[in-house]
């Protein structure tokens, strides 16, 4: 049975509402709201429409629901929750973007600085969005530097009786033990949130300020303090690559279509600093154009975060970007095109990376894709890992003892970055002892915003393994980065690990067929290959250097002589007699006794290794 449009459109009320267009078998085609639902439900009925897409919808439609509301706004809710619950094929809708990460600074007498996702809590300050989680750190970092506020949590600042890590490496002032009074910390605290705000002006001037007052008093030391806190704050100011002259808080939305995928991307200036960019792809976009996707992203996306005082677009027209944000805020944000040449850089370059982010997805969009999601979806992570890294420990009966660390990047292994961390000063075959120095390690540099902090982490091993790295990241104030271990399951079967949390959450078994599992264990096996061939060359060495010693006649000149020639002592367990005859100082029966000596030096077998 065909739908009567025409005898349907007479029953409409010019009241504000939410309809629904349903098709065969009930299914619901398209949810949409309108402050007048005779008149926008009628555009869908006339001969021109303003696309294909919207055509082939209307020519499935079988039935057309309504349900009046009272105001514009409870449309837009209505709306917006209706179409995630029903997910239908025509409307374009985004993954929920609540999971935007914010820098939180708490309520307490010593408030502390951190990531923050989820709920705002009462009393607490927030700042952001950002665009991503990398974005949000980097800030929290740049700030531990300039105005070393504390990130631990509250229950470690309750209980500490001397001062931490951050405070040794210049990243904290250690207000949980009393090294400074909470006027001093106040100020420090005020100082960041003028920076927050974009008033980096005012921040340079009071901190010139005050360290000209300590200087007019003789307090010298306390001058260079302020001095330091200058010039890393004009250092931040002076790296970023793109900048406004105004501080100002702009966001810059661009449209791209190619291949047959659109991206949003999104790139957020905040005070005047450009903070990074976030592409994003809509989950359904059947037969939408870039304009439709830019749109709906905007719609969308300005429900749940505050809108800037300015928002840049390309790729929709401005007309009805304007239309969209004035039907959704009530006061919405001016929406202008790129004029002055700043405005003109960010739109190339949110651009550029928009068709990049579009070319990795069609590259990755089978295996590696499937497999990232799988693993975000069961572990409940905001957003899929873009970077793993991986620890395994391996010895052979406490000889030995060496630490990998594998990462995982860019839809693969990045053996660039891979580490190995001699372990030493512990009691041997102690794995947790070796677990936390190397993690101590390697995410010292994280913590004094050195090094490239991970989206997730992995530990071979279970729950004590596990327990020990978080004891680690929670002393360097890092605990907000997913971890899990990984457990070898039944027998040790491939397939049936579980990956186990350091809280209370039960380990979760995904199964031998889970595309996240599959994953995991490339990573995992890669640290555990990685650790292995560590300690096997580290053991030989060990090995070949005390067998050197053992022979008499081979005192330390001569020794370092033989490891000079033949470039290290594998290169004289590989040498012929009549090759070390050549050394000076080796005649020709001392060159036997090493050559037999070594000779039997080879690397045991897997079998005779801990791990």
């Amino acid at each position: 049975m065909s739908f009567d449009a025409r005898a349907f459109l007479r029953t409409l009320p010019e009241l504000p509402g939410v309809y629904r267009m349903i098709g065969v078998d009930e299914e619901v085609l398209y949810v949409g709201k309108a402050k007048n639902l005779k008149r926008r439900v009628s555009s869908y009925f006339q001969k021109t429409l303003s696309s294909p897409r919207i055509a082939i919808m209307v020519s499935q439609v079988q039935r057309v629901d309504t349900t009046v509301v009272r105001s514009e706004a409870e449309s837009l809710l209505l709306e917006n929750n209706l179409i995630k619950s029903l997910k239908p094929r025509y409307n374009i809708l985004f993954r929920d973007d609540k999971s935007y990460p914010y820098i939180e600074i708490s309520g307490d007498a010593f408030p502390r600085i951190g990531y923050h996702r989820g709920v705002f809590e009462k009393g607490a300050r927030y700042y952001g969005p950002y665009p991503s989680a990398w974005a949000a750190r980097e800030s929290v970092t740049l700030l531990q530097r300039m105005f070393r506020l504390r990130t631990c949590e509250n229950s470690v600042f309750a209980n500490r009786s001397r001062p931490c890590l951050l405070h040794q490496i210049k990243r904290c002032t250690a207000p949980c033990v009393g090294l400074i009074d909470d006027v001093q910390y106040g100020n420090d605290v005020r100082m960041a949130r003028l920076f927050l705000d974009g008033r980096h002006s005012e921040v340079i001037e009071q901190l010139s300020a005050r360290m000209q007052e300590a200087s007019d008093r003789l307090a010298f030391e306390e001058a260079v303090l302020f001095r330091d806190q200058i010039r890393a704050l004009q250092k931040v100011l002076h790296k970023q690559y793109v900048d406004s002259a105004r501080e100002e808080d702009v966001d810059i939305i661009v449209a791209l279509e190619q291949g047959g995928a659109v991206c949003v991307n999104l790139a957020m200036v905040r005070g005047g600093r450009h903070l990074g960019d976030r592409p994003q792809f809509p989950q359904t976009v059947v037969g939408a154009g870039a304009a439709d996707v830019l749109i709906a992203f905007i719609e969308q996306h300005y429900l749940e975060h505050p809108a800037p005082t300015r928002v840049v677009i390309s790729g929709a027209p401005l007309d009805e970007v304007k239309l969209a944000l004035e039907e959704s805020l009530d006061a919405p944000p001016a929406v202008v095109n790129a004029r002055f040449a700043a405005e003109k850089a960010w739109i190339e370059m949110a651009e550029q990376n928009a068709q990049l982010a579009i070319e990795n997805r069609l590259r990755e969009s089978g295996r590696v894709a499937d497999q990232l999601e799988a693993l975000a979806n069961a572990m409940s992570l905001a957003e899929a890992p873009r970077r793993i890294e991986c620890f395994d420990i391996s010895h052979t009966m406490g000889e030995a003892t060496v630490a990998s660390c594998v990462v995982w990047e860019g839809g693969g292994m990045k053996k660039s970055e891979y580490r190995r961390f001699n372990i030493s000063g512990i009691e041997p075959g102690d794995d947790y002892a070796a677990m936390r120095q190397a993690l101590s390690r390697r995410y010292e540099k994280v913590a004094a915003g050195e090094g490239v902090r991970p989206d997730l982490i992995l530990i071979d091993g279970g729950k004590g393994q596990v327990g020990v790295a978080f004891d680690v990241l929670t002393e360097l104030g890092l605990e907000s980065i997913p971890m899990v271990g990984v457990a070898k399951g039944e027998e040790r079967k491939a397939g049936l690990e579980q990956l186990v949390y350091p809280d209370a959450r039960p380990p979760l078994v995904l199964g031998g067929t889970h595309a996240g599992l599959h994953l995991v264990q490339t990573v995992r096996d890669e640290a555990h290959r990685f650790a292995i061939t560590g300690m096997r060359g580290r053991r030989a060495k060990a090995r070949l250097t005390s067998r050197l010693e053992d022979i008499a006649g081979i005192g330390p000149t001569r020794r370092r002589k033989l490891i000079e020639t033949f470039g290290g002592l594998a290169g004289v367990r590989a040498a012929t007699v009549e090759d070390l005859c050549r050394v000076a100082g080796i005649n020709r029966k001392l060159a036997e006794e090493i050559h037999g000596a070594l000779r039997g030096l080879a690397p045991t077998s897997p079998a005779d290794e801990g791990h």
